[in-house]
Protein backbone atom coordinates (compact mmCIF):
# COMPACT_ATOMS: atom_id res chain seq x y z
CA UNK A 1 0.00 0.00 0.00
CA UNK A 2 2.53 2.15 0.63
CA UNK A 3 4.53 1.93 -2.54
CA UNK A 4 1.37 2.52 -4.59
CA UNK A 5 1.07 5.87 -2.43
CA UNK A 6 4.68 6.73 -3.18
CA UNK A 7 4.08 5.69 -6.95
CA UNK A 8 0.83 7.98 -6.96
CA UNK A 9 2.47 10.84 -5.24
CA UNK A 10 5.35 10.98 -7.69
CA UNK A 11 2.85 10.86 -10.39
CA UNK A 12 1.18 13.49 -9.56
CA UNK A 13 4.57 15.58 -9.30
CA UNK A 14 5.69 14.59 -12.53
CA UNK A 15 1.93 16.17 -13.90
CA UNK A 16 2.53 18.83 -11.95
CA UNK A 17 5.73 19.67 -13.58
CA UNK A 18 5.07 18.57 -16.95
CA UNK A 19 2.15 20.87 -17.39
CA UNK A 20 4.15 23.58 -15.62
CA UNK A 21 7.17 23.71 -18.15
CA UNK A 22 6.37 25.63 -21.27
CA UNK A 23 8.03 25.01 -24.77
CA UNK A 24 10.51 28.11 -25.99
CA UNK A 25 9.79 29.05 -29.37
CA UNK A 26 9.85 31.10 -32.85
CA UNK A 27 6.86 33.39 -33.20
CA UNK A 28 6.39 34.57 -36.54
CA UNK A 29 4.20 38.13 -37.16
CA UNK A 30 4.48 39.00 -41.40
CA UNK A 31 2.54 41.77 -42.95
CA UNK A 32 2.36 44.93 -45.53
CA UNK A 33 4.13 48.01 -44.24
CA UNK A 34 4.94 51.69 -46.01
CA UNK A 35 4.84 50.30 -49.33
CA UNK A 36 6.57 47.51 -48.14
CA UNK A 37 6.93 44.29 -46.24
CA UNK A 38 7.62 43.35 -42.72
CA UNK A 39 8.56 40.52 -40.45
CA UNK A 40 9.28 39.68 -37.52
CA UNK A 41 9.94 36.64 -35.61
CA UNK A 42 10.48 36.62 -31.89
CA UNK A 43 11.15 33.88 -28.81
CA UNK A 44 8.85 32.88 -26.25
CA UNK A 45 7.19 30.45 -24.05
CA UNK A 46 3.99 32.19 -25.50
CA UNK A 47 2.34 34.29 -27.60
CA UNK A 48 2.42 37.43 -26.63
CA UNK A 49 2.21 40.03 -29.50
CA UNK A 50 -0.28 39.87 -32.84
CA UNK A 51 -0.61 40.91 -36.06
CA UNK A 52 -2.86 42.51 -35.41
CA UNK A 53 -0.85 44.74 -32.13
CA UNK A 54 1.66 45.22 -35.09
CA UNK A 55 -0.56 46.77 -38.26
CA UNK A 56 -2.18 48.76 -35.47
CA UNK A 57 0.78 50.49 -34.61
CA UNK A 58 2.40 50.80 -38.23
CA UNK A 59 -0.69 52.46 -38.63
CA UNK A 60 -0.56 54.83 -36.31
CA UNK A 61 3.16 55.25 -37.18
CA UNK A 62 2.26 56.15 -40.83
CA UNK A 63 -0.64 58.86 -39.67
CA UNK A 64 2.43 60.63 -38.12
CA UNK A 65 5.03 60.23 -40.77
CA UNK A 66 4.01 58.69 -43.83
CA UNK A 67 3.97 61.18 -46.67
CA UNK A 68 1.69 59.03 -49.20
CA UNK A 69 -1.06 59.61 -46.48
CA UNK A 70 -3.39 62.92 -46.84
CA UNK A 71 -4.66 62.63 -43.26
CA UNK A 72 -1.36 61.61 -42.03
CA UNK A 73 0.14 64.96 -39.64
CA UNK A 74 3.44 65.25 -41.50
CA UNK A 75 1.04 66.07 -44.87
CA UNK A 76 -1.38 68.39 -43.07
CA UNK A 77 1.86 70.07 -41.59
CA UNK A 78 3.28 69.88 -45.45
CA UNK A 79 -0.05 71.05 -46.74
CA UNK A 80 0.10 74.57 -44.92
CA UNK A 81 -1.40 73.61 -41.35
CA UNK A 82 0.69 74.90 -38.69
CA UNK A 83 -2.15 73.99 -35.86
CA UNK A 84 -1.27 70.74 -35.79
CA UNK A 85 0.03 68.89 -32.84
CA UNK A 86 3.02 66.31 -33.20
CA UNK A 87 3.32 63.12 -31.42
CA UNK A 88 6.39 61.20 -29.75
CA UNK A 89 6.82 59.29 -33.02
CA UNK A 90 7.12 62.65 -35.01
CA UNK A 91 9.33 64.16 -32.35
CA UNK A 92 11.44 61.36 -32.09
CA UNK A 93 12.28 61.39 -35.52
CA UNK A 94 12.75 65.10 -35.94
CA UNK A 95 15.47 64.98 -32.98
CA UNK A 96 17.38 62.16 -35.03
CA UNK A 97 17.24 63.61 -38.12
CA UNK A 98 18.47 67.34 -36.19
CA UNK A 99 21.13 64.87 -35.09
CA UNK A 100 22.82 63.44 -38.01
CA UNK A 101 22.09 66.96 -39.70
CA UNK A 102 24.11 68.77 -37.70
CA UNK A 103 26.69 65.87 -38.08
CA UNK A 104 27.12 65.46 -41.55
CA UNK A 105 26.93 69.54 -41.65
CA UNK A 106 23.16 69.38 -43.77
CA UNK A 107 24.15 66.36 -45.95
CA UNK A 108 21.18 64.93 -44.66
CA UNK A 109 18.27 66.59 -44.90
CA UNK A 110 14.48 65.88 -44.56
CA UNK A 111 13.25 69.22 -45.96
CA UNK A 112 14.79 68.20 -49.64
CA UNK A 113 11.51 66.95 -49.85
CA UNK A 114 10.36 69.38 -52.44
CA UNK A 115 13.52 68.08 -54.57
CA UNK A 116 12.05 64.55 -54.35
CA UNK A 117 9.21 65.66 -55.18
CA UNK A 118 10.77 67.61 -58.12
CA UNK A 119 12.14 64.50 -59.13
CA UNK A 120 9.40 62.48 -59.44
CA UNK A 121 10.31 60.22 -56.19
CA UNK A 122 7.55 61.62 -54.03
CA UNK A 123 3.67 60.68 -53.36
CA UNK A 124 2.58 61.97 -57.13
CA UNK A 125 5.77 60.64 -59.06
CA UNK A 126 5.59 62.99 -61.73
CA UNK A 127 9.13 64.01 -62.67
CA UNK A 128 9.96 67.67 -63.70
CA UNK A 129 12.32 68.64 -66.23
CA UNK A 130 14.67 70.71 -64.14
CA UNK A 131 16.74 73.18 -65.36
CA UNK A 132 19.56 74.86 -63.30
CA UNK A 133 17.50 77.51 -62.23
CA UNK A 134 14.78 75.55 -61.31
CA UNK A 135 16.98 73.43 -58.67
CA UNK A 136 18.33 76.44 -57.53
CA UNK A 137 14.53 78.01 -57.24
CA UNK A 138 13.51 75.06 -54.86
CA UNK A 139 16.96 74.90 -52.93
CA UNK A 140 15.93 78.22 -51.11
CA UNK A 141 13.21 76.17 -49.16
CA UNK A 142 15.72 72.97 -48.36
CA UNK A 143 17.26 73.50 -44.88
CA UNK A 144 16.36 71.52 -41.67
CA UNK A 145 17.50 74.56 -39.70
CA UNK A 146 14.57 76.34 -41.55
CA UNK A 147 11.92 74.40 -39.59
CA UNK A 148 11.98 74.03 -35.36
CA UNK A 149 9.71 72.27 -33.36
CA UNK A 150 7.96 74.56 -30.81
CA UNK A 151 6.96 73.87 -26.92
CA UNK A 152 3.59 73.03 -28.08
CA UNK A 153 4.48 70.20 -29.91
CA UNK A 154 3.73 72.18 -33.71
CA UNK A 155 6.12 72.66 -36.40
CA UNK A 156 6.91 76.30 -37.56
CA UNK A 157 8.39 76.92 -41.55
CA UNK A 158 10.44 79.65 -42.53
CA UNK A 159 8.92 78.90 -45.99
CA UNK A 160 5.44 77.26 -46.53
CA UNK A 161 7.13 75.12 -50.03
CA UNK A 162 9.19 73.76 -47.98
CA UNK A 163 8.68 70.25 -47.80
CA UNK A 164 9.49 67.82 -45.00
CA UNK A 165 10.32 63.96 -46.13
CA UNK A 166 11.85 61.68 -43.17
CA UNK A 167 11.74 58.58 -45.54
CA UNK A 168 15.35 58.40 -45.00
CA UNK A 169 14.59 57.55 -41.55
CA UNK A 170 11.60 57.09 -40.83
CA UNK A 171 11.52 53.35 -41.92
CA UNK A 172 14.71 52.24 -39.69
CA UNK A 173 12.94 54.24 -36.91
CA UNK A 174 9.60 52.37 -37.13
CA UNK A 175 12.25 49.17 -36.80
CA UNK A 176 12.80 51.06 -33.08
CA UNK A 177 9.59 51.38 -32.69
CA UNK A 178 8.06 47.83 -33.19
CA UNK A 179 11.42 46.46 -30.89
CA UNK A 180 10.66 48.53 -28.24
CA UNK A 181 7.24 47.48 -28.29
CA UNK A 182 8.26 44.03 -28.04
CA UNK A 183 10.63 44.71 -25.12
CA UNK A 184 7.62 46.21 -22.92
CA UNK A 185 5.97 43.10 -24.05
CA UNK A 186 8.80 40.77 -22.04
CA UNK A 187 10.14 39.65 -25.38
CA UNK A 188 14.06 39.53 -24.84
CA UNK A 189 15.21 38.17 -28.02
CA UNK A 190 13.81 38.65 -31.76
CA UNK A 191 14.77 40.01 -35.42
CA UNK A 192 12.55 42.51 -36.55
CA UNK A 193 12.80 43.85 -40.32
CA UNK A 194 11.00 46.25 -42.03
CA UNK A 195 11.29 47.19 -45.59
CA UNK A 196 15.10 46.01 -45.62
CA UNK A 197 15.78 48.05 -42.09
CA UNK A 198 16.36 45.73 -39.28
CA UNK A 199 17.36 45.24 -35.93
CA UNK A 200 18.47 42.08 -33.42
CA UNK A 201 17.54 42.25 -30.52
CA UNK A 202 19.19 40.09 -27.65
CA UNK A 203 19.88 36.52 -29.55
CA UNK A 204 19.24 33.42 -31.44
CA UNK A 205 18.78 31.28 -28.14
CA UNK A 206 16.74 28.38 -29.13
CA UNK A 207 20.09 27.87 -31.70
CA UNK A 208 22.73 29.12 -29.36
CA UNK A 209 23.66 31.67 -31.97
CA UNK A 210 23.58 35.42 -32.61
CA UNK A 211 20.98 36.29 -35.22
CA UNK A 212 22.59 36.05 -38.96
CA UNK A 213 21.90 38.70 -41.82
CA UNK A 214 22.59 38.75 -45.17
CA UNK A 215 23.48 41.59 -47.51
CA UNK A 216 22.57 41.94 -50.50
CA UNK A 217 25.85 42.71 -53.46
CA UNK A 218 24.73 45.47 -55.06
CA UNK A 219 24.84 45.10 -58.80
CA UNK A 220 22.42 41.75 -58.87
CA UNK A 221 19.48 42.13 -61.05
CA UNK A 222 16.24 43.07 -59.60
CA UNK A 223 15.20 39.20 -59.71
CA UNK A 224 18.58 37.97 -58.02
CA UNK A 225 19.07 37.73 -54.25
CA UNK A 226 22.94 37.49 -54.10
CA UNK A 227 24.34 38.10 -50.87
CA UNK A 228 28.12 40.11 -50.39
CA UNK A 229 28.67 38.95 -47.03
CA UNK A 230 26.59 37.49 -43.90
CA UNK A 231 27.00 39.43 -40.57
CA UNK A 232 26.49 37.99 -36.72
CA UNK A 233 24.06 40.65 -35.07
CA UNK A 234 23.20 41.43 -31.20
CA UNK A 235 21.71 44.28 -30.07
CA UNK A 236 22.29 46.09 -33.08
CA UNK A 237 20.04 47.82 -35.58
CA UNK A 238 21.33 47.84 -39.45
CA UNK A 239 20.51 49.81 -42.82
CA UNK A 240 21.19 49.42 -45.90
CA UNK A 241 21.22 52.54 -48.29
CA UNK A 242 22.20 52.15 -52.71
CA UNK A 243 21.10 54.19 -55.58
CA UNK A 244 21.11 50.74 -57.48
CA UNK A 245 17.12 49.77 -57.17
CA UNK A 246 15.25 53.49 -56.96
CA UNK A 247 15.87 54.97 -60.57
CA UNK A 248 13.54 57.42 -62.43
CA UNK A 249 14.16 57.68 -65.72
CA UNK A 250 13.11 60.92 -67.94
CA UNK A 251 10.63 59.81 -70.83
CA UNK A 252 11.55 62.26 -73.03
CA UNK A 253 15.57 62.40 -72.49
CA UNK A 254 15.73 58.79 -71.01
CA UNK A 255 17.83 60.45 -68.44
CA UNK A 256 18.72 58.32 -65.00
CA UNK A 257 18.04 60.02 -62.15
CA UNK A 258 19.11 57.96 -58.65
CA UNK A 259 16.33 59.05 -55.72
CA UNK A 260 19.50 59.91 -53.48
CA UNK A 261 19.43 63.93 -53.48
CA UNK A 262 21.91 66.31 -52.83
CA UNK A 263 20.69 68.62 -50.36
CA UNK A 264 23.65 71.21 -51.12
CA UNK A 265 23.71 71.01 -54.84
CA UNK A 266 20.19 69.97 -55.50
CA UNK A 267 21.37 66.50 -57.89
CA UNK A 268 20.35 63.68 -58.03
CA UNK A 269 23.48 62.09 -59.41
CA UNK A 270 25.40 58.97 -58.68
CA UNK A 271 28.96 58.80 -57.55
CA UNK A 272 31.31 56.14 -57.06
CA UNK A 273 29.45 54.78 -53.93
CA UNK A 274 27.15 51.61 -54.51
CA UNK A 275 26.16 51.35 -51.21
CA UNK A 276 26.51 51.77 -47.73
CA UNK A 277 25.61 49.35 -44.68
CA UNK A 278 25.52 50.98 -41.09
CA UNK A 279 25.07 49.25 -37.73
CA UNK A 280 24.17 51.17 -34.47
CA UNK A 281 22.31 51.21 -31.59
CA UNK A 282 19.60 52.31 -33.29
CA UNK A 283 17.75 51.23 -36.95
CA UNK A 284 16.67 54.99 -37.26
CA UNK A 285 20.08 56.59 -36.78
CA UNK A 286 21.86 53.56 -39.02
CA UNK A 287 19.03 54.59 -42.03
CA UNK A 288 19.85 57.80 -41.56
CA UNK A 289 23.72 57.84 -42.06
CA UNK A 290 23.40 55.41 -44.81
CA UNK A 291 21.78 58.10 -46.32
CA UNK A 292 24.23 60.78 -45.79
CA UNK A 293 27.54 57.80 -46.45
CA UNK A 294 25.89 58.15 -50.56
CA UNK A 295 25.92 61.75 -50.35
CA UNK A 296 29.66 61.73 -49.40
CA UNK A 297 32.96 60.50 -51.61
CA UNK A 298 34.68 57.48 -49.77
CA UNK A 299 37.32 59.38 -48.10
CA UNK A 300 34.61 61.92 -46.69
CA UNK A 301 33.26 59.07 -45.25
CA UNK A 302 36.57 57.28 -44.14
CA UNK A 303 37.31 61.14 -42.18
CA UNK A 304 33.23 60.83 -40.95
CA UNK A 305 33.69 57.67 -39.34
CA UNK A 306 37.41 58.30 -37.50
CA UNK A 307 35.01 60.83 -35.29
CA UNK A 308 32.16 57.93 -34.91
CA UNK A 309 34.19 54.92 -33.49
CA UNK A 310 30.15 53.14 -32.43
CA UNK A 311 29.31 53.01 -36.41
CA UNK A 312 29.89 49.19 -37.62
CA UNK A 313 29.90 50.55 -41.61
CA UNK A 314 30.89 48.19 -45.27
CA UNK A 315 30.79 50.77 -48.16
CA UNK A 316 30.89 49.21 -51.86
CA UNK A 317 32.14 51.13 -54.23
CA UNK A 318 33.80 51.68 -57.76
CA UNK A 319 37.63 51.87 -58.77
CA UNK A 320 39.17 53.29 -61.17
CA UNK A 321 38.33 50.18 -63.50
CA UNK A 322 34.96 50.22 -62.39
CA UNK A 323 35.02 47.15 -60.25
CA UNK A 324 33.56 46.90 -57.20
CA UNK A 325 35.76 47.23 -54.01
CA UNK A 326 34.80 47.51 -50.19
CA UNK A 327 35.68 49.39 -47.51
CA UNK A 328 34.64 48.05 -43.96
CA UNK A 329 35.70 49.46 -40.89
CA UNK A 330 37.41 47.19 -37.90
CA UNK A 331 34.11 46.73 -36.06
CA UNK A 332 32.28 45.58 -38.77
CA UNK A 333 35.17 43.17 -39.93
CA UNK A 334 34.78 41.31 -36.24
CA UNK A 335 31.12 40.43 -36.82
CA UNK A 336 31.29 39.30 -40.50
CA UNK A 337 30.22 35.48 -40.40
CA UNK A 338 32.91 32.97 -41.92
Amino acid sequence: MKELKRFCSFLIVAILFTSCTKTIDFYTIQGDAQGSTYSIKYISTEEKVTKNQIDSLLTAFDLSLSTYRPDSKISKINAGDSTVVVDDFFIETFQLSNQIYKETNGLFDPTIGVLVNAYGFGPNKKHQDLAPKQIDSLLQFVGFDKIALNANKTISKKYKETFIDFNAIAQGYSVDVVVNYLKAKGIENAIVEIGGELFALGKNTIDNKNWVVGIDDPLQKPEERTLISKVNLDNLGMATSGNYRKVMIDEKTGKKFVHIINPKTGLAQKNNVLSATVLSKSSGLSDGYATAFMLMSLEESKVFLQKHPELHVMLLYSDSDNKMQRFVTENFKSIIKE
